[in-house]
C-alpha cells in the first residue's frame, strides 16, 4: 500500500506564501500521477493541481499563475508552491497518488490564510 506523508501547511497572511510537500513510499509505480486537492468547510473536495511522472501538469483555474506544482521522481515527492495566497485558499489540502491500478489519499494538511 502506498503511503503519503504531507507537510508544509500552516497559517499565513493574505499575500503570503507556503510550500506543501508530499512524499510517497511503498510500491510506487513508474507511471503515476501525484497532486493536490483541497476541501474548504461546507464545500466539496476540488482539484488544485496534478503532475504526472511524465511531466505534464494540470491546474485549477483559480490557482493558475499563483501556484506551481513540481515533483522529484527520484524521491517520489510532489511539491506545491503557493504564492499570493488569498483567504479563499483556506482549506484542508490533500495529496493524492494515482496509478493504473490504485489511488490513495494523504491525511490532509490545513492551510489557513488570514485576511
Amino acid at each position: 500500500q502506498v503511503q503519503l506523508v504531507e507537510s508544509g501547511g500552516g497559517l499565513v497572511q493574505a499575500g503570503g506564501s507556503l510550500r506543501l510537500s508530499c512524499a510517497a513510499s511503498n510500491s510506487i509505480a513508474s507511471i503515476n500521477v501525484m497532486g493536490w486537492y483541497r476541501q474548504a468547510p461546507g464545500k466539496q473536495r476540488e482539484l488544485v493541481a496534478t503532475a504526472s511522472s511524465g511531466g505534464s501538469t494540470i491546474y485549477a483555474d483559480s490557482v493558475k499563475g499563483r501556484f506551481t506544482i513540481s515533483r522529484d521522481n527520484a524521491k517520489d515527492t510532489v511539491y506545491l508552491q503557493m504564492n499570493s495566497l488569498k483567504s479563499e485558499d483556506t482549506a484542508v489540502y490533500y495529496c493524492r497518488y494515482t496509478s493504473a491500478v490504485y489511488a490513495y489519499w494523504g491525511q490532509g494538511t490545513q492551510v489557513t490564510v488570514s485576511s
